[in-house]
């Protein structure tokens, strides 16, 4: 049998297999070579592996002649001398010693009579599509399939291809197309049918999806609607789907199926520094707590165990969270958390709810603002105190990383704002902080990574003394200056014959790294952090810095990379004289 086509492809073997494989082609020769299956085997294939892929390959060159615009050639496949039309798909030889793929392409066809109708309002035919232009099959399909999808956007939610004709004039070397689209009526939502739910409510589903009935039918929302179930965590799969049939009035019936996961999940976590101590924390969660998607999570952490860094401290927290609480995109959440951090320069015992709402503006921007009460017991070297503060949280997340927990292109930014009053009208001020993330993979393999972060925070309208202790700043330890002392950068201030250490009311903190990908699943990572630590709010201002550097490996897991940092003093007259570990799951930032 033979077919049209352009190149020619020599395989001989002294086994069942070629050892020799060489294109002979005027043009398309990388097109060819990429949809043949026959260029693809390997040493390991058997002699029937040949056979299916010859015979496979008449159509794959044809498409990828018309892909290039050739619509005249011919192909001849044989193996052994004998085509490999003819060949049985079980009756291969036992051995084959040459396999020949003979294309002759022909002439390169261009566009003749082209007519793709109705296009959408203010659309105009593909410029690619005009005479003289090359008649590549893509641009044909791609063409038809944009403007579908034009249609759909604009409510015409059963557009599709009607009637097409595609013809090749060979005396001319033209391609004639005529294609007829049926784009159906304008369409409105429907109702919501759900499925596969099997503990969530069909109402909460429909809440929770917020899928416009009535409205004008529009893809996006579909997606958006998808979209959100899938963000709640309660369901394993959820797609949404049009119905065949056109329901009364003009509207579009649309099926969500459902696959909930399993309701209960558990996790914890491990991080070891040679100063800071061992940090273990846990978690409990429920999916589906009140049988409406909501969650309910219980952390427990505790922190400085062996460390030097104070004493141990703990944490005990409980959040609930509701989706679709006053429209789909906005949630409600209520928590609370009793702690004690027993750190360097004071001793502070907390009990704390905050409650309020997020809004999911987009995919990958959040803002959340809520009220909060704390009462606190706080000792320093300056004074034993209590107190009661109202706080107003508000943050704004940002996040556009490829991979949010071993991240190699994109950005995050989180900044937050906690305006804070005390009952009795004695603290007042606002906390403000600032964490921006951005990553860089560079190269043809993709193995190098640069990664930066920059935190800035500063604390308004309370003093160094006013202020609550875990609002100001320190800096040093993992979270900060790797290779400095953990919250070694702080505030130093004479009271009477004393000196007393407290935290900033500014900080200023940058940590830069290398990854380099040295093993699939090993890197080495070069990196330098700096930190500083304000008198004033102003960032950077009246303080003093300090900078830690070092390297460190990660081995990637299922669960996160495992990280093994080395660092030491890059600044002052103990640079260089200590060497501080730190292991943890997930990359430093």
């Amino acid at each position: 049998m033979v077919l049209r086509l352009c190149a020619a492809l020599l395989m001989s073997t002294t086994a069942a297999v070629a050892q020799e494989v060489r294109l002979v082609s005027d043009a398309a020769r990388g097109a060819l070579n990429e949809a043949s299956l026959l260029r693809a085997l390997d040493d390991t294939a058997a002699p029937q592996d040949y056979i299916a892929a010859a015979r496979a390959d008449y159509r794959r060159l044809l498409t990828a002649l018309y892909a290039e615009g050739y619509y005249g050639g011919t192909i001849s496949i044989t193996v052994d001398g004998v085509e490999a039309f003819d060949i049985a798909p079980l009756a291969a030889p036992a051995q084959i010693r040459q396999v020949v793929i003979k294309v002759n392409p022909g002439p390169l066809f261009t566009f003749g009579d082209v007519r793709i109708a109705p296009l959408p309002p203010q659309t105009t035919l593909n410029q690619d599509l005009g005479p003289r232009r090359t008649a590549l099959s893509g641009v044909v399909r791609t063409t038809v399939s944009s403007g579908i999808s034009t249609w759909r956007d604009l409510g015409y939610a059963k557009a599709s291809v009607a009637q097409q004709s595609i013809v090749a004039r060979h005396d001319d070397a033209k391609l004639d197309v005529t294609v007829a689209l049926d784009i159906g009526p304008r369409l409105t939502f429907g109702a919501l049918s759900v499925s596969g739910n099997e503990t969530v409510s069909e109402d909460r589903v429909r809440q929770i999806a917020g899928l416009p009935t009535g409205s004008v039918f529009s893809p996006a929302e579909m997606a958006a609607a998808q979209q959100r179930l899938r963000r709640t965590g309660t369901f394993e799969s959820a797609s949404l789907s049009e119905s065949d049939e056109i329901g009364p009035d003009g509207t579009l019936p649309i099926l969500a199926q459902l696959s909930e996961a399993k309701p209960r999940r558990f996790g914890f976590g491990l991080e070891l520094s040679s100063v800071e101590g061992l940090t273990v924390s846990s978690f409990w969660l429920h999916r589906n707590f009140l049988g409406g998607a909501e969650r309910f999570r219980v952390d427990a952490e505790v922190a400085g165990i062996s460390g030097e860094t104070g004493g141990i401290d703990y944490r005990l927290g409980a959040t609930f969270t509701r989706p679709a609480t006053f429209g789909p995109d906005t949630e409600y959440f209520l928590s609370g958390e009793i702690s004690r951090e027993d750190e360097p320069e004071f001793l502070l015992d907390k009990i704390s709810v905050e409650n309020g709402f997020s809004r999911i503006l987009t995919d990958d921007l959040t803002v959340r603002a809520g009220i909060g009460l704390l009462r606190a017991r706080e000792e320093t070297a300056l004074e034993t105190r209590e107190y009661t503060l109202f706080t107003l949280p508000l943050d704004a997340t940002l996040d556009r990383r490829d991979v949010p927990t071993d991240a190699k292109d994109g950005y995050y930014i989180d900044l937050s704002a906690t305006p804070f009053i005390s009952v009795d009208g004695e603290i007042a001020g606002a906390r403000l902080y600032g964490d921006a993330r951005g990553y860089l993979t560079v190269g043809e393999d993709a193995r190098l990574t640069f990664a930066g972060r920059g935190q800035v925070g500063s604390v308004l309208g309370a003093g160094l003394t006013e202020a609550p202790a875990d609002f100001l700043f320190y800096s040093g330890g993992g979270g900060t200056v790797r290779g400095q002392s953990y919250q070694s950068l702080g505030i130093e201030t004479i009271q009477g014959a004393e000196t007393v250490t407290t935290g900033g009311a500014s900080f200023v903190g940058a940590q830069l790294e290398a990854r380099y990908l040295i093993r699939d699943n090993i890197s080495l990572v070069g990196f330098y952090d700096i930190g500083h630590v304000g008198e004033t709010s102003i960032p950077a201002e009246a303080g003093d810095w300090h900078a830690g550097a070092g390297f460190g490996l990660r081995y990637n897991t299922g669960i996160g990379p495992i990280r093994l940092d080395l660092a030491t003093q890059a600044s002052g007259d103990d640079a260089g004289s200590d060497l501080q570990v730190y292991i943890g799951i997930g990359q430093a930032f």
